[in-house]
């Protein structure tokens, strides 16, 4: 079991008061060991010239090296040679000094506690026919470090614990944020979607997590209001047919009808039947194409014959409203696209085409490479016209414009919409150039091939 604190909070606090501890107490150290050697680097450099001292005066006369106790204030040394002493002060013998340096030939440093318990620095320097050896009082450094000891000692935890209040204050400054985002977003609901995250600072990390998060919330916003658009402009579209179909037969069932009016009643049902066939398939579509489940399959198609095969299949259509449909290829004009996809999108704007223009208008399709290199399917008719405030949302589903383009017409406004997405799924765009009484253009746009 780990004892982990929930709250954010409190874990930045702790983090903060064990980093700033693990710093104080590393800068503390150095401090200590960096002033405990200048001390001794002072000191030591002391004995050297207390040695120096003795070595000038033993090399003027040996039997004067007496006088550096008096003359230098030299208090505690020995003067050996050969094993033999020449010389040692009566503190020296006193506190038994001659016995911390058994064992040690040669020149030696070392810290050395007398028979009273008394601190001593010690240093010992050979030459060829002699050896000098002084000490001095360590009691003074050592108090002074000790002193700086308890000081960083007792500096240390009033350290950690202003870290530990500063963290913790400093965490609810820092924080602050989050909570305002956390409070505020409690409150968004699916009717409330409108509603934003605080921004305080857009540049910093808090400030661009709301910004994510706000850009999500439009994304929502934009999913709800399209789902329930859809809702209700799918039960409008169903409920249309189903209520001429419960019409027509409640009539049926009222009246007594012979052979002829049953059949009537039989075809209108059956017209409604296949209203409703075709908008559940293309509702089935759309869903398919936004879920990801309908992936195009590109290959190098030429755009001419396709458009060719598409007017074939809805000239007939056309033939009964006694309209001009014409198709102009200028060249062989290739792009890569899944062609039954593509197919189906040309099908649909030509079918809309069709389906306002008035009775002995014109329709042109013509294919062709724009300047820009690019491929192009292009559907002109001599229709109503499209004001241009409608172009932006005539690609969305369910959408229809007033007049001309009326449900009486027969659309269910999926067509287009249904045209744009085959379009960019093969990669390409749907282009429109419309003014209202003067037709309508609609431009299919692909990467060449």
């Amino acid at each position: 079991m780990t004892l982990r604190p929930r709250s954010v909070r409190a874990r930045l606090t702790l983090w903060h008061a064990a980093v700033l501890a693990l710093i104080v107490c590393a800068f503390s150290t150095t401090i200590f060991l960096l002033v405990r050697a200048r001390l001794l680097e002072q000191l030591d450099a002391r004995l050297d010239r207390d040695v120096a001292t003795i070595e000038r005066t033993y090399g003027e006369d040996p039997g004067e090296v007496s006088e550096a106790d008096s003359r230098a204030g030299i208090q505690l040394f020995e003067v050996l040679e050969a094993d033999r002493v020449l010389y040692r002060t009566e503190a020296w013998a006193r506190k038994g000094l001659h016995s911390a340096l058994d064992g040690r030939p040669g020149t030696a440093v070392l810290s050395w506690s007398s028979r009273d318990g008394e601190p001593l620095r010690v240093h010992s320097v050979s030459f060829p026919t002699h050896r000098i050896s002084v000490a001095a009082d360590e009691s003074e450094l050592r108090r002074t470090v000790a002193t700086l000891a308890l000081v960083l000692a007792l500096g240390i935890p009033c350290a950690i614990a202003l870290a530990i209040g500063g963290g913790f204050l400093l965490a609810g400054r820092v924080l602050a944020p989050v909570g305002a985002m956390a409070e505020r977003a409690r409150r968004i609901t699916a009717e409330s979607l409108g509603e934003r995250l605080p921004v305080e600072d857009a540049g910093d990390e808090f400030g661009r997590l709301a910004t994510i998060f706000n850009q999500t919330l439009g994304r929502l916003q934009d999913s709800f209001e399209r789902l329930r658009r859809f809702t209700a402009d799918a039960s409008h579209e169903l409920r249309t047919p189903l209520t001429a179909m419960r019409s027509v037969g409640e009539v049926a069932l009222h009246d007594s009808l012979d052979r002829a009016g049953y059949r009537d009643v039989i075809g209108s049902m059956l017209e409604e039947v296949q209203r409703l066939t075709g908008l559940v398939e293309n509702l089935l579509t759309l869903t398919r194409a936004e879920s990801g489940r309908l992936q195009p399959s590109r290959s190098v198609v030429d755009l001419g014959a396709l458009a060719a095969r598409a007017v074939e299949h809805l000239r007939v259509l056309a033939e009964e409203k006694e309209q001009k449909l014409e198709v102009e290829r200028n060249g062989l004009v290739e792009a890569q696209c899944d062609p039954a996809l593509l197919r189906q999108g040309v099908v649909n704007l030509l079918d809309n085409a069709i389906k306002y223009t008035p009775a002995r208008g014109e329709i042109r399709v013509s294919v062709r490479t724009l300047p820009s290199g690019e491929a192009a399917i292009e559907v002109k008719d001599s229709g109503p016209g499209i004001a241009e405030v409608h172009h932006r949302r005539i690609f969305d589903r369910f959408y229809r414009l007033d007049g001309a383009r009326s449900r009486s017409s027969g659309g269910m406004g999926l067509g287009l919409a249904i045209t744009r997405w085959t379009v960019e799924a093969n990669g390409g765009r749907v282009e429109v150039e419309s003014e209202e009484g003067r037709g309508s253009l609609f431009r299919v746009v692909l990467p060449a091939g």
